[in-house]
């Protein structure tokens, strides 16, 4: 069974910074490109970041470009992002899942449910 299990996220002030984990299991983990998405209230979810199998290649969405970074440790099977300088719309709960194919990011192209994912909040 793919499990997803997201962690870090927590209350930050304008311009602060939070690293995201997400820890998999059920699936091998290497195998797979990794997304991290995010959901703000009353919109649709989206892709924040995606990173090949073995982290050769990322993408992020423009809004973060420059601010954020993914990464990942297969021998931890563990997905990382890293959130430099948060703004205020970047309040939401943000998940990871895995991708069946790099290219195809939309909600049905990942192999695990969406879990509870982890709450970010930028406030002052």
């Amino acid at each position: 069974q793919v499990q997803l299990v997201e962690s870090g996220g927590g209350l930050v002030q304008p311009g602060g910074s939070l690293r995201l984990s997400c820890t998999a299991s059920g699936f091998t983990f290497s195998s797979y490109a990794l997304g991290w998405y995010r959901q703000a209230p009353g919109k649709e979810r989206e892709l924040v970041a995606a990173i090949t199998r073995h982290g050769g290649i990322t993408k992020y969405t423009d809004s973060v470009k420059g601010r954020f970074t993914i990464s990942r440790d297969n021998a931890k099977n563990t997905v990382y992002l890293q959130m430099n300088s948060l703004k205020p719309e970047d309040t939401a709960v943000y998940y990871c899942n895995a991708l069946r194919r790099w290219g195809a990011y939309s909600d049905y192209d990942v192999i695990g449910y969406w879990g509870q994912g982890t709450q970010v909040t930028v406030s002052s």
